[in-house]
């Protein structure tokens, strides 16, 4: 069973201390959720998890192991990161670069094996780019660019999958789409950790909710515990006198 832990870690990226002595743990498969306001600090613990940086105390552990202790090719394979904005002008064909996410797979020299072919093929026909396939990256809006790039974290076939905000350049319904493919990997045995700034994608669609708020763990639970009314107003700042909705949860307007 996957296992992934944050063991009292501290984390300062800058000249104050964004995380100081938090535990979370995620264990087996499922679509994790992180929410939270901007700064919260959900691309820092991403990048933790994914080992792009590390604790200035306290360890990142995958199935009992130091994840800084991993080998580079071992932790690749074990690990996919999509960063939050990887668009860019490359001149490169879509297929391309899908396959790079079969880079850590590969044995030194050695071109694409049948196997690595036929998992480009799948991450391209899962994220409904199959036809751009040929179409060189550059040339693509910028909602079929997320999709490519969700496409080529997909090929790497692991079985961890850490996403930053994978949804923000796409229209409601392909937002949707992302998470209904997140959701079918995390069913198929995959542990899916993304970060969210649509809290009704994470309401609907999430296993799980993990709330941060300034580097700390406000709320950790379903949709509907962690997306209490309370929890909402106190962190979002949400002000709605008549009460809001959100995925189907309502949230009352502040107490005068």
């Amino acid at each position: 069973m996957t296992r992934l832990v944050l063991d009292a870690i501290s984390y300062q990226p800058g000249r104050e201390a964004l995380f100081d002595d938090v535990s979370l743990s995620f264990e087996g498969h499922g679509l994790v959720a992180l929410v939270g306001p901007n700064g919260a600090g959900k691309s820092s613990l991403l990048r933790l998890l994914a080992g792009l940086v590390e604790p200035a105390h306290g360890r990142v552990a995958h199935d009992g192991h130091a994840l800084a202790d991993l080998a580079d090719r071992d932790r690749a394979q074990a690990v996919a990161y999509l960063p939050p904005d990887g668009r860019a002008a490359w001149p490169i064909e879509v297929r391309r670069l899908v396959a790079l996410g079969r880079i850590p797979h590969l044995k030194p020299l050695r071109s694409l094996t049948d196997a690595d072919r036929a998992a480009v093929d799948e991450a391209l026909a899962k994220t409904e780019v199959a036809h751009l396939a040929d179409r060189r990256f550059d040339t693509l809006s910028s909602g079929e660019q997320a999709r490519v790039l969700l496409a080529r974290t997909l090929c790497v076939g692991a079985g961890i999958i850490l996403l930053d905000e994978p949804t923000a350049a796409l229209d409601v319904r392909h937002q949707l789409g992302v998470l209904d493919i997140l959701a079918a990997e995390a069913a198929q045995g995959a542990l899916v950790i993304v970060s969210l700034h649509a809290l009704e994608l994470a309401a609907r669609r999430a296993d799980r909710v993990v709330v941060l708020d300034h580097g700390r763990v406000r709320a950790d639970g379903t949709p509907d515990s962690a997306l209490r009314p309370e929890v909402l107003s106190g962190i979002f700042g949400v002000h709605a006198p008549d009460g809001l909705e959100v995925g189907g949860l309502r949230l009352a307007g502040p107490a005068s």
